[in-house]
């Protein structure tokens, strides 16, 4: 076979957090991704010279760094954590207590056993204003510095001993440590810059650009194109139509790279890989020469299907394993489309797997794919965000990412290569008409269309209309002007709306929703104007967190995947899965809701699972984990709609596996499952050596294609009390 070419890109983002009319950052995510992901993910290629990267950098998160590494960045997390501990008020110690927890428990912090336990101390102590007042001037130093540390990459903290000294050190640090890590920190900011433009310049990376504050472009260029990808959409009540921002947007980001890296860039990933035939035309004409989004709008533009075979080949891949030429106006531009599933694996499920496990899966997936083409040569791209998922990854990623660059340098089938050199791999399609869409659904449901979106695009509107009627007032300040033109483009951009409407939530949506309201309010007081009374009202609505109702009653429902009859799971504890995820973008909701129970005899669970799952998946398998005294799971695999086996393990030891359990089991063997439309399991309570009185933990995962897709719950384990306190239902 040809060689396969594999086109992966690194997409790094982060909103625009400063309040442009006050100086201040309201939030510290740039500066703690930069000591995190954007730094380590370019200095470990050198490791690996032969594979070659395209890495995709947002100009508002470069404008935010290059002032970080200038030390010219206000934000009060920042502040209060270098300040010397004894000075601290006790509002700064409260707040101390908040930003330095907002951190993956389990892959950050529990590196650190005195940030676990200074974590613990404050949990006991009750809410952070009590706890504040009652850590000693020891604790409050440690956290100072464990809630910078722990967000150090794997590859600085490997090439620098005075840091690594400090992480040594564990507890007990004095101002003289938060000195030097404050040193540490702007050193970092100054060497990721530097750390890219080196690998560009030995011709490793190719480092490609968005639209300057990452503006979804096709609606900003009309919100009315949202229907095409959606008939029926409902549409804000004003019509947001201004093709110039695109353009203005995509020509900022341009000089602006150039003045950074030394030359424009050749390419450009969309915001959310968002496109229409109006943003491409705008793209090519400011000096684009490919850009990238998704397979689902390539599909829906030929009227196709990318089904995914059980050989590991993909229907169509001849179409979706190469580039094509959009040559729908003046100037031509190369789209890429992302292999969906493969980019979604790393983002979303290989972080549940061992490192080199997952490295293997991916890589042979990816051989698999390329067959899809027979004869002629593949170019698969894969892409995704670059900074997000690494936290749910065992040491941030490192070890997955080292193993996979392993494979792939090593493969002589396989070349990684940059994205212009993609572009020019194999001979391209031709487009003359793309369906607008982004990577999430192939359409702009994420950003338009619900109450909150279309309540934001209105204001925003608002907005527009007034800086517009500005221009022909007499004696305006042309430097005020000039700063409203930037907070509205800020406005534009794609990251207030990902947060409203109901798909995503984050425990800072209030700080988000009052950053949007706020860059709006701007406008209108850098125009000389006073904001209306509608930004000082709330758009986001209250989160939905996940819900939890404990066991209340002995339950005994008969176990055929029915709902037999309303009444037989009354009494059970149910969980609901959160419905909304946070800053990553995934299918991770499969389960609508989780029922759990007991008899005196036996433990009883129900999978209710979401209807898209059960249409796009015949086979799957659950997998239950029981901790008890001895720790026991079951895997039931399903297959073509049924329950085909059963396997029982107990302390990581297969003990028995049954087959064809919907047929039944043997009576003996103390277990039950079935699934039709929902998933039923009976585990019988001395099968797994526990008795009445007992606590124990469950957790439930969903597996498909030996791949983990969903926990429940998402943290931890769901406790449960084997009390004979209840009566039968």
């Amino acid at each position: 076979m040809p060689q396969t070419s594999l086109m992966l890109l690194w997409h790094m983002h982060q909103p625009f957090y400063k309040d442009l009319a006050e100086g201040v950052y309201a939030m510290p995510w740039v500066r703690l991704h930069a000591l995190k992901d954007y730094y380590g993910m370019v200095a470990m290629l050198e490791e690996f010279p032969d594979v070659r990267v395209t890495f995709n950098l947002v100009p508002s998160l470069l404008v935010q760094l290059e002032e970080y590494a200038k030390d010219a960045a206000s934000e009060q997390d920042y502040r209060i954590a270098f300040k010397p501990a004894e000075q601290l008020t006790a509002a700064e110690k409260e707040r101390l207590l908040v930003f330095a927890f907002q951190i993956n428990r389990e892959n950050l912090m529990n590196r650190y056993p005195r940030f676990r336990e200074l974590y613990e101390k404050v949990r006991t102590l009750g809410a952070p204003s009590s706890a504040a007042r009652r850590l000693a001037r020891q604790d409050h130093l440690d956290l100072q510095v464990l809630s910078q540390l722990a967000w150090f990459d794997e590859i600085y903290l490997a090439r620098d001993s005075e840091v690594r000294r400090l992480v040594e050190k564990q507890r007990g640090f004095n101002e003289q440590d938060k000195v030097l890590l404050r040193l540490k920190e702007i050193e970092i900011f100054k060497s990721t810059l530097e750390a890219y433009a080196k690998a560009e310049a030995r011709g490793q990376i190719e480092i490609s650009t968005s639209p300057f504050y990452h503006p979804i472009l096709p609606l900003v260029s009309d919100t009315a194109v949202a229907e095409e990808s959606h008939p029926g959409v409902r549409l804000p009540l004003k019509r947001f139509r201004k093709p110039e921002n695109a353009r203005a947007q995509i020509r900022a980001a341009m000089e602006h790279h150039a003045r950074l890296f030394g030359r424009p860039p050749r390419g450009m990933w969309p915001s959310e890989g968002s496109v229409s035939d109006e943003v491409l035309k705008i793209a090519a004409d400011e000096g684009i020469e490919w850009a990238a989004t998704d397979e689902g709008v390539l599909g829906r533009t030929l009227g196709l299907g990318f089904d995914r075979r059980s050989d590991g080949t993909v229907a169509n891949g001849r179409e979706l394993y190469r580039p094509h030429r959009f040559t729908g106006g003046k100037h031509p531009v190369t789209l890429f489309f992302r292999d969906h599933q493969l980019s979604d694996l790393i983002g979303f499920v290989y972080s549940r797997l061992p490192a080199e496990a997952a490295a293997e899966d991916l890589h042979r997936r990816i051989q698999s794919a390329a067959r899809s083409t027979g004869e002629r040569a593949a170019v698969i791209s894969v892409i995704l965000d670059g900074e997000n998922a690494w936290e749910y990854f065992p040491g941030n990623g490192r070890e997955f990412l080292r193993n996979f660059y392993r494979r792939v340098a090593s493969d002589p089938s396989l070349r990684a290569v940059t994205a212009t050199e993609a572009a020019q791999a194999v001979e391209p399609g031709t487009l003359t008409h793309v369906v607008p869409g982004s990577w999430i659904n192939a359409n702009f449901d994420i950003w338009i269309g619900a109450e909150e979106d279309n309540r934001a695009w209105d204001l925003l509107a608002d907005a527009r209309e007034l800086f517009s009627a500005h221009a022909a007032w007499p004696g305006h300040d042309p430097a005020k002007r000039e700063l409203a033109e930037q907070e509205l483009w800020i406005a534009e951009g794609s990251d207030w709306c990902w947060w409203y409407g109901p798909e995503h939530s984050s425990g800072h949506d209030e700080e988000f929703d009052m950053l949007y309201r706020k860059h709006l309010s701007n406008i209108y007081r850098l125009l000389g104007s006073s904001p209306p009374d509608e930004l000082a009202a709330p758009i986001k609505k209250p989160r939905a967190d996940a819900a939890l109702v404990p066991p209340t009653g002995l339950i005994e429902p008969t176990v055929d995947g029915r709902v037999t009859n309303y009444f037989e799971w009354i009494g059970a504890g149910v969980h609901w899965p959160e419905s909304r995820s946070g800053s990553m973008h995934g299918a991770l909701h499969h389960v609508e809701s989780l029922y759990y129970g007991f008899s005196d005899r036996s433990l009883y669970l129900r999978v209710d699972f979401a209807p898209a799952f059960i249409a796009d998946h015949r086979n799957f398998e659950v997998r239950v984990g029981v901790d008890a005294k001895r720790r026991s799971r079951l895997h039931a695999k399903v297959r073509n709609g049924q329950v085909a086996s059963l396997e029982v393990w107990k302390d990581d030891v297969k003990l028995e596996v049954y087959q064809t359990p919907n047929s039944g089991l043997p009576a003996q063997s103390g277990f039950a499952a079935a699934f039709e439309r929902i998933f039923e399991l009976r585990l019988d309570l001395a099968a797994l050596g526990m008795i009445q009185g007992e606590q124990a933990s469950l957790q439930v995962s969903l597996w498909v294609e030996d791949l983990p897709v969903e926990v429940i719950p998402q943290k931890g384990w769901l406790k449960i009390e084997l009390t004979q306190k209840f009566v039968a239902w």
